[in-house]
């Protein structure tokens, strides 16, 4: 924003001195009889921001299936049913390293305008811990809005022998190899908090805990249900259809209060007694150094999304709670969950 602001300003200091320039050298000019009598200048109105002119994509830092899949999906699919934005939009999934991987070659490349990627705390966890670090974070990109929130959740296949979270971490206690753990991110990143916060919180040391990781919160449900992994950390919003199914029991939920839908009958961590809450925001970037046009493009159209009624359906149906903050709010509010992240994986062991 202040290299926006910089450009602005400096766009019209050159304009005013450009303007004084032609002033002080007509004033100068010799006079002739034959002279025409000087016009009042003229300033060309601002032309009108064009953009978008082709197709947008949105990318999902992740194979299909899983929280970044959905909310890219669902972002996709209101802005083109409420004719919001009058070009296509496509999402693409890029997985790998819990979304580092993309936001590498996105950060490295070519600035494109036109494609933008979902995101949530692995942008910053990738940033700050210490095992498989990622030289990039949010500040190699533009935060243009956050949009939801959501909570993290461990779950288990519905024919294991589980049904409380304190019986499982007694388990694990008692054995921290006993249970496997998958989760959608690489370790240390987001999936793996969620799945040993709970653990740690229970006075297990989160090191020997067995964590496996998958591309995607959808490769990791396909583990559980395979009977491949004991238990799951995930996003509680990526759950809803397989608990509707009776494929899955959910253990718990990181929420300070239980949540919605079909999980409104699961009680949260803290109402079993271990002491911890993990909230899932989810927002959409673009490329750092992001055209003022194109900011300015997405500030309004991401406002007028969050206040369409059919985004408010869909977020009901995806059990996620609205929690919008527009561009310069989000980035306030990334700094200041940068803070927090450090010092969580600096209780874990896991800070660079």
């Amino acid at each position: 924003m202040i290299q926006l602001l910089t450009r602005q300003s400096l766009k019209v200091a050159l304009t005013g001195l450009l303007a004084v320039s032609l002033t002080a050298c007509a004033s100068n000019a010799p006079q002739t009889k034959d002279a025409a009598a000087p016009k009042p200048t003229e300033t060309p109105a601002a032309s009108a921001s064009k953009y978008p002119e082709k197709p947008l994509s949105i990318v999902a830092p992740s194979g299909a299936g899983g929280g970044w899949d959905l909310t890219a999906r669902t972002i996709a699919k209101v802005l083109t049913e409420t004719k919001a934005v009058n070009k296509p939009i496509t999402v693409e999934n890029k997985p790998g390293g819990g979304g580092a991987v993309f936001l590498a070659e996105y950060a490295s490349g070519k600035k494109d305008d036109y494609k933008l990627f979902v995101s949530s705390p692995p942008i910053l966890i990738n940033n700050l811990k210490k095992e498989a670090n990622s030289p990039y974070g949010y500040k190699n990109s533009t935060p243009l809005a956050q949009l939801t929130k959501d909570f993290g959740a461990i779950a288990v296949s519905a024919n294991s022998k589980y049904n409380d979270l304190k019986s499982l971490l007694n388990d694990l206690k008692a054995d921290p190899t006993k249970l496997t753990i998958a989760g959608g991110s690489a370790p240390g990143s987001m999936d793996h908090l969620v799945a040993i916060l709970p653990a740690y919180k229970f006075g297990i040391d989160p090191k020997k805990v067995k964590y496996v990781s998958y591309d995607g919160g959808g490769e990791a449900l396909t583990a559980l249900l395979g009977g491949n992994v004991d238990v799951i950390g995930t996003d509680a919003s990526s759950l809803d259809q397989y608990v509707k199914a009776g494929k899955i029991k959910v253990l718990a939920v990181a929420s300070a209060q239980r949540l919605g839908g079909s999980l409104k009958d699961v009680p949260t961590m803290k109402e079993q007694g271990v002491d911890a809450e993990f909230n899932i925001w989810r927002g959409i970037f673009g490329p750092k150094e992001m055209s003022a046009d194109a900011k300015k493009y997405w500030d309004d159209t991401l406002k007028k999304l969050n206040e369409n009624d059919v985004w408010k359906k869909e977020l009901q149906a995806n059990n996620w709670e609205s929690d919008f903050k527009n561009s310069n709010d989000f980035n306030t509010f990334l700094g200041q969950q940068e803070v927090l992240i450090k010092d969580m994986l600096t209780a874990l062991g896991m800070q660079k």
